[in-house]
């Protein structure tokens, strides 16, 4: 079967939500995705199968048992292995002819325009704890003129922010620069995320661990944020409808069911915001969670 057929058949079931002409551009995108962990792999997954036709995807790191729990590609086969090459591989196994560029040893600030160069999405699949590598690539991306979309998984929950090259920058929207600490950067980027903090009633901050760069996750919140990101990145191509990019925030929680969306003016300058960052530091400290 050449590549056309195959094509036409794999994505033929995709006609009627989106259109022949629509199915041709997405073919013809390139998402760049970094990181192929709980989101970064699903992300991945779901764009393949909605026929996106190229991508740039990044992870330095390898599979391993604690990754059983919610990363698409992990599994007692891939133990061991780099995560960017086995989710490579499994794309080659939807789709023979995707065009898929490997940075097995990770995107950094030396190759991050190369990761990017070509791609119409940035997708952010980067561990939550990582902020200095998914700050540089936001940044990037927007000197690049190519619009980003991160999710989070938080509890049963998610939300999703998108940054477009003329609206608000991520590092405007979340309030940061290079002079803060680590930590107020990470409580910055906790809150500017999850503005209603949905999932927050029901997690026991207690099993955050700082340090350790870990907190509970479940598979649920990562496939609802892979929906939710591919939703977005395919409308960001295709430009169906108006894109309510940040200080715009979603977050939508199927346990508690609830689904809330505002505007947020000065982002996280705003006064609110400041006051919630402020208070969860405290909390922080309360809860002897170590910062380092």
């Amino acid at each position: 079967m050449d590549q056309e057929e195959f094509y036409q058949k794999a994505f033929a079931r995709n006609l009627g939500l989106l259109s022949l002409e629509d199915q041709k551009r997405l073919r013809i995108s390139k998402i760049a995705i970094a990181g192929m962990g709980g989101v970064g792999g699903v992300d991945l997954i779901n764009l393949a199968r909605i026929g996106i036709g190229n991508f740039s995807i990044a992870d330095s790191d390898i599979f391993e048992i604690p990754n059983i729990n919610r990363q698409y590609g992990a599994n007692a086969k891939t133990f061991d292995l780099n995560k960017a090459e086995v989710m490579r591989d499994l794309i080659k196994d939807i789709n023979p002819f995707a065009g898929i560029d490997v940075y097995k040893n990770g995107v950094d600030h030396e190759n991050a325009a190369d990761f990017l160069k070509g791609a119409d999405v940035y997708v952010d699949g980067v561990d939550f704890f990582s902020l200095d590598i998914r700050r540089h690539l936001f940044n990037k991306a927007r000197q690049m003129g190519i619009p980003a979309v991160t999710a989070a998984p938080l509890g049963f929950s998610s939300t999703i922010h998108i940054f477009t090259a003329d609206g608000m920058s991520f590092d405007e929207y979340f309030d940061m620069n290079d002079n803060m600490p680590y930590i107020d950067k990470l409580i910055a980027f906790a809150v500017g995320l999850a503005p209603r903090a949905l999932h927050v009633k029901y997690m026991d901050l207690n099993l955050v661990s700082l340090k350790q760069r870990t907190g509970p996750s479940l598979a649920i919140a990562c496939n609802l944020s892979s929906a939710l990101t591919a939703t977005e990145a395919v409308n960001l191509i295709l430009k169906k409808r108006t894109v309510k990019a940040a200080p715009y925030y979603f977050q939508f929680d199927p346990y508690r069911q609830i689904y809330k969306k505002g505007y947020m003016p000065m982002g996280n300058k705003n006064p609110v915001q400041r006051f919630k960052r402020w208070f969860l530091k405290r909390k922080i400290l309360s809860l002897g969670i170590a910062l380092e």
